[in-house]
């Protein structure tokens, strides 16, 4: 039987429906609607980014995405990841799988994001004072982020690990000097030492050719900006040698940098086997890894994704995966 409403009562109701979508859209665009998921593409067995809107008053407007499993156990480990340059969140969780292995494994995943609107580029500023400066610009927003994923789902403070390439190793590098009481370890890789430049064209320079620095110098551009840290996170430095966009001294710029901060600049590293390069590592007194470094023969600008995955963008095929070698070497499985 077909129902015939009166003009009037249809009428209103064309009007509700009208109202209710009118309001959704205020509240999206005013940041009411937290951890609500936008529709984005995604494989039936990739688990997918949600994007997280009210994290903070944000001073680097950055997007957040974030990944935590439906089972997630209390006191969780996380582990921030930072793309390069013309890269998104998606597009190098795609090819990392980080998301996949927090799944398969128990761990929180969250994914800062550049705007076009911040760099056109979508690079990371890692090189601007105001962007790296403690609790301000895109590092502030970053931390912020953190603090949100520890809070909201329960995770530990003390197991929080940071992995950027390129643009994004130099922010985890920035962070890592910041923040090192917020980060039990961290991986740089394709990255630039911090506070070598001061602004675009010195960032450019850089990237060319790493500036010739001593341990102590570099070491005391990180102690100006965390002047009281006593201890220092253990740092993982990875640089391919046939890198042609950033410079492979600003990898060993890098190990000086930690050396310096951890007073091992004289200590000679002990050589491990690692399939497809060279990795050297520095203990401390007490035999703890401190820095290492890996050199990567024959290996351009980019993030070893295993020999399995196809070569795209800065994410290349290699002989292992390094999302997959680090959830090891940070005891995340």
């Amino acid at each position: 039987m077909h129902l015939k409403l009166p003009k009037s009562v249809s009428a209103l109701m064309r009007q509700q429906r009208s109202l209710q979508r009118a309001m959704t859209r205020v509240a999206e665009n005013a940041g009411w609607l937290i951890d609500e998921p936008k529709p984005r593409p995604a494989s039936r067995n990739t688990p997918r980014l949600l994007e997280v809107t009210g994290f903070g008053h944000n001073p680097g407007h950055l997007r957040m995405l974030a990944y935590a499993p439906s089972q997630l156990l209390p006191n969780a480990p996380l582990v921030v990841v930072l793309h390069g340059c013309k890269q998104t969140a998606e597009e190098f969780d795609q090819a990392s799988e980080w998301t996949k292995l927090a799944r398969k494994h128990g761990f929180a995943v969250l994914y800062p994001e550049q705007r076009s609107s911040n760099n056109p580029n979508l690079c990371f500023n890692w090189f601007r004072p105001s962007a790296v400066a403690e609790d301000r610009g895109e590092l502030g927003s970053i931390r912020q982020m953190i603090d949100w994923m520890i809070e909201h789902h329960g995770l530990d403070g003390n197991a929080v690990q940071v992995v950027g390439l390129s643009a994004g190793g130099a922010m985890a590098a920035a962070l890592l000097a910041v923040y090192p009481h917020r980060f039990k370890a961290g991986a740089i890789v394709g990255g630039l030492p911090f506070g070598g430049a001061r602004d675009a064209m010195a960032a450019l320079s850089m990237m060319r050719q790493a500036p010739q620095k001593s341990a102590t110098e570099w070491a005391g551009l990180v102690r100006q900006a965390s002047p009281d840290a006593a201890v220092w996170p253990e740092i993982s430095i990875w640089h391919g040698d046939a890198d042609d966009v950033v410079d492979p001294g600003n990898g060993k710029a890098l190990v000086s940098q930690w050396l310096g901060l951890n007073g091992l600049e004289d200590t000679s590293p002990q050589r491990e086997t690692l399939a497809g390069g060279e990795m050297l590592v520095w203990k401390d007194e007490a035999g703890k890894r401190r820095v290492e470094f890996a050199a990567l023969h024959g290996f351009g600008h980019g993030f070893p994704v295993g020999p399995n995955q196809k070569s795209q963008p800065f994410m290349l095929a290699f002989p292992w995966s390094l999302s997959h070698l680090l959830v090891k070497k940070w005891d995340l499985s």
